[in-house]
């Protein structure tokens, strides 16, 4: 049998599989390119751009979770400026798709970040972190759909690249501000961030992060996380990318028939940094055993009682 077209187009993006990087767990790829070519996977998410570098949150920043982590880094990174001069061409000669996550205290660090980064060549996608449970107005702006809007459309009238909405699950309506994204002129959703949550050292009765709560991600999240894609999936038309809690193909699959077009793939690579070659590997082989000749048969495939 002639091997599965693995081959996805989000946006008018053709991406050489389905498989990417979740921003924020392999950094700006130095890591993960000493292990493995990145051009093999379909693409590399950066971890978040702010306008100024940040610091992020003193440690301890991160815990271990039954099925899963904490962390409270707080959007550690070295800015905008570094970002350019330092960062962005060695991932532009790195051969995969290069979707480059943003971030703001406010609308118009949105703005200031992505009409710096327009003129920049090499970037295929722009992800808005519009939701992040470790940094307070992250978290409370991204549970409004108003300001979802508003960002997003702020962003749209500066730019022409691609614009990917990555939602926050803390939240009772998600598909509200996947409307919201898409009134906005998002081009994709990703979904879903962490979920906040906490751990407590009973010994010392101290809470194990210095934030005291953080963002939950891992296999813990990952029925939640398809839930959030599948109600998302019926409420916009626009390409979705599924994550949260992705470890195999089977998982994968499994968001591909909720209605994603691709996955991210984050906390799986702590425990095994070519993670994402296994579950492209796994992919591919699950196609070849159902005799389905190309992924994108799955994208939405779901079969309900």
């Amino acid at each position: 049998m002639k091997a599965a077209d693995l081959q996805v187009t989000i946006a008018g993006v053709t991406f050489a599989n389905p498989v990417l990087t979740a921003s924020g767990t392999s950094g700006t790829g130095e890591e993960l390119a000493r292990m493995f070519s990145l051009k093999r996977l379909g693409g590399f998410v950066t971890k978040s751009i702010s306008v100024k570098p940040r610091s992020g949150h003193p440690p301890p920043r991160v815990a271990e979770t039954t099925a899963g982590m904490l962390n409270c880094i707080g959007l550690q990174n070295v800015g905008l400026d570094r970002f350019i001069g330092e960062k962005l061409d060695r991932l532009r000669r790195a051969g995969t798709r290069v979707i480059v996550n943003i971030v703001g205290r406010d609308v118009d660090d949105y703005v200031t970040v992505a009409q710096r980064l327009e003129s920049e060549p090499g970037i295929d996608f722009l992800e808005l972190n519009l939701s992040c449970p470790n940094v307070k107005e992250g978290l409370d702006n991204g549970a409004d759909p108003r300001w979802v809007m508003r960002c997003v459309a702020g962003v749209r009238k500066v730019t022409r690249l691609p614009l990917m909405a990555k939602l926050t699950p803390n939240t009772n309506d998600i598909a509200a501000l996947a409307h919201a994204a898409a009134d906005g002129g998002a081009d994709a959703i990703s979904a879903i961030n962490t979920l906040v949550g906490m751990v407590i050292d009973v010994q010392t009765r101290h809470p194990r992060l210095s934030n005291v709560t953080g963002g939950l991600s891992g296999p813990a999240i990952k029925p939640i996380a398809l839930a959030c894609v599948y109600k998302i999936a019926q409420a916009v038309k626009i390409p979705l990318i599924g994550i949260g809690g992705i470890q195999s193909g089977a998982d994968a699959v499994e968001f591909l028939l909720a209605g994603a077009s691709a996955v991210q793939v984050g906390t799986a690579t702590f425990r095994e940094p070519t993670a994402c070659l296994q579950i492209i590997k796994e992919l591919r082989g699950y196609l070849r055993e159902h005799k389905i000749p190309r992924v994108t048969d799955l994208i939405g495939a779901l079969e309900l009682p």
